[in-house]
């Protein structure tokens, strides 16, 4: 796809950022202290705004756009739906709704052959840990700290990060554990697979103090997203399945920012041949070009529905033009060999280049991923392993990173940050040539990070 002619428009800018400060509010924003850009349009890898600036997105804005932006077969099939059927109640069959689903439950493994639409990620969770609850007749959900699973009533508790802090009043049943990671591990582990042991047997001793009797479901991130891009060790799923099995507890992947490609799979938790009871899923299914996401659902959960009302529903659940868009998305990954493209990079280009970088900036204390799925985590002090900025810095605490962030930015590149790491999270589609083009960008921005470090070698 060739880049279209751009022609400023600073007026048209300066007009739509007036009317976004005066009436749009924003998500997990202090509204008087955020300045969002006017966006002009966008097209495979790239975004620009109004003033001219063009940039590389390493962010696929919340790791969601896998198949690039403006993608002309995905348009052309919305487009076409669009002139047949905008909109259908849940309660009827739809040709878009029936073929969405059983394209998604054939890339599911095992028995997981239902799948039930929302219109995102969050709602996904909720009705994925409803179903769990009035399968199994219990209550307790456990989860992992560092995760992120929405922002709906009981999504937002089972987080297991600072944004949940604000809502945990009024929800209970959750139970909160610590997941394996290496690099910082909460259980002083040497390599990964002691992690791994040591994480399984955490995670056992939390279960016999819970009750395991008492628990429904235990829910994680595949591959850990926003909160590290934490890759959990070889025979750490499975070990989970494991104790899911003997305590006849279900087993929840949020595949929601981690599935359909970005980790080089269809879902990541295929990477161990792990087969969980349910999958959340959304973002990455037609690459947010229409809200869309979903629970697929092993064979025995959907039996428990077959004769009992499941109490859940929305008015948009598998909203005609949303499936339309996910039967066209996954037929494009499929010929343009999409998720062997992410595949193919991540262990060819992004790991080894990454690598590299951590040779040349002190600043780099470890790199991690696969697929389009990688973090560099940055540190002041490589020995002491001390983050850049301290653990949910806000203000002055935040400066190094803050100044890290502008750098790609001034350079024209786009980057996804969290606390102390950025994440190399671009389109699926994205290109050698652009990839390697932003992975320079980067090296260039993480000088800023290396002015910050103050440890051996500084």
């Amino acid at each position: 796809m060739e880049n279209p002619t751009q022609t400023p428009d600073p007026a048209r800018g300066a007009e739509i950022r007036k009317l976004d400060r005066e009436h749009v509010f924003h998500s997990w924003s202090a509204q008087a202290l955020i300045d969002p850009i006017p966006i002009a349009g966008a097209l495979g890898s790239e975004f620009w705004d109004y003033d001219g600036n063009r940039y590389l997105d390493f962010s696929s804005q919340l790791v969601n756009v896998n198949i690039g932006y403006q993608h002309p077969k995905l348009i052309a099939a919305i487009t076409e739906y669009a002139s047949k059927l905008c909109t259908i109640a849940p309660t009827f069959a739809n040709d878009a709704r029936s073929e969405a689903a059983a394209l998604i439950a054939g890339k599911a493994p095992g028995d997981l052959n239902a799948v039930f639409f929302t219109n995102g990620g969050a709602e996904a969770n909720e009705n994925a840990i409803r179903m769990a609850r009035l399968h199994t007749g219990r209550q307790k959900i456990l989860t992992m700290y560092r995760s992120y699973h929405g922002a709906t009533a009981n999504a937002i508790v089972a987080t297991g990060d600072p944004r949940r802090w604000a809502s945990e009043v009024g929800v209970s049943g959750f139970v909160h554990f610590w997941g394996p990671y290496t690099y910082r591990s909460a259980f002083y582990s040497a390599d990964e697979q002691q992690e791994c042991a040591r994480a399984l047997e955490h995670l056992e001793s939390v279960l016999t103090v819970e009750g395991p009797a008492t628990v429904a479901a235990i829910l994680l991130e595949s591959v850990v997203g926003t909160n590290g891009i934490l890759v959990p060790p070889d025979g750490y799923l499975a070990g989970v399945r494991e104790l899911c099995d003997r305590f006849g507890i279900l087993l929840i992947a949020d595949e929601v920012m981690a599935g359909f490609g970005r980790c080089g799979e269809w879902f990541a938790i295929d990477h161990w041949g792990v087969t969980p009871d349910l999958i959340t899923f959304a973002k990455g299914v037609n690459s947010g070009y229409l809200p869309l996401g979903g629970v697929v659902i092993s064979d025995p959960i959907a039996e428990t529905f077959a004769h009992k009302a499941f109490p859940g529903g929305l008015t948009y659940s598998g909203h005609p033009l949303a499936c339309a868009s996910a039967v066209a998305s996954i037929k494009i990954f499929e010929e343009e060999g999409i998720v062997e493209n992410a595949r193919r990079l991540g262990a060819e280009v992004v790991g080894p280049e990454l690598e590299k970088l951590a040779d040349r900036h002190p600043s780099i204390g470890e790199v991690r991923g696969l697929g389009m799925f990688w973090a560099i985590e940055l540190v002041k002090d490589r020995e002491t392993r001390e983050p850049l900025v301290p653990y949910n810095a806000t203000g002055s605490d935040a400066k190094p990173m803050a100044e890290f962030t502008a750098a790609c930015k001034q350079s024209g590149l786009w980057p996804f940050v969290h606390f102390n790491r950025t994440h190399v999270v671009p389109p699926c589609t994205i290109t050698e040539v652009e990839l390697r083009r932003g992975l320079s960008l980067l090296d260039e921005a993480l000088t800023v990070a290396d002015s910050h470090y103050t440890g051996p070698g500084a």
